[in-house]
């Protein structure tokens, strides 16, 4: 079985200070490293994926008129308003420093077009538009992804959901993942969610174990 670790968004913005800060976010930066280190003694690749937004974006409340957190339509589809974040080429948008980043041999950069979000590492959600992520991982023969990152409730579930769609056996990193909890236990129903479409909620121990 030829693995792969994914890093979903692990960004300054995401984490304690952040624009868009997830609680206990940056509590999964020590995961992510360990669980580099285990790949990288595998010979597993290591794929991260960036939210890369223009500071236009269609998302953001502000360009919406919106209220942070409120739902509205972008494009014909239902749009959650956030805060501005992850700006292309701001600290902001900058991989957390205590990443290993030099483990890391693919980035894969979503949300850059600004009519459409993109929680998935694999496609915008309307799926309109395809990231590099597949042709990647296929051109490696990979076929097992382990997947772990912020948030929970948002791009980590729609990645999961995408990569079983395209037929990647899927395990999710739990240790590795925590929620924005819009509403309380939001990242709860998100593993569930996972869970029942068939990705296997995994332990690091686990994940390193082979299990």
């Amino acid at each position: 079985m030829n693995s792969a670790l994914l890093l979903i968004d692990l960004q300054n913005d995401f984490c304690p200070g952040g624009a868009l800060a997830v609680a206990d976010g940056d509590a999964v930066i020590n995961i992510a490293n360990q669980a580099m280190a285990f790949c990288r003694r595998s010979g597993f690749p290591v794929a991260a994926s960036l939210d890369w937004h223009p500071r236009h974006h269609g998302s953001f409340a502000v360009n919406a008129g919106a209220n942070v957190g409120d739902t509205g339509v972008l494009d014909g589809l239902s749009q959650v308003w956030w805060p501005v974040h992850c700006v292309q080429d701001t600290p902001g948008a900058r991989l957390h420093p205590q990443l290993h980043q030099q483990w890391i041999d693919k980035k894969i950069l979503k949300g850059r077009q600004p009519e459409i979000d993109s929680y998935s590492a694999f496609f915008d959600n309307g799926h309109r538009r395809q990231t590099e992520l597949d042709d990647w991982l296929r051109a490696l023969d990979i076929t097992h992804l382990t997947v772990m990152g912020l948030a929970t409730d948002y791009c980590v579930k729609y990645t999961v959901l995408d990569a079983l769609s395209l037929g990647y056996r899927t395990d999710v990193l739990t240790e590795g993942c925590r929620g924005v909890n819009l509403n309380a236990g939001d990242d709860v129903k998100a593993l569930e969610e996972m869970r029942r479409h068939g990705a296997r909620l995994v332990t690091l121990d686990e994940m390193m174990r082979g299990d």
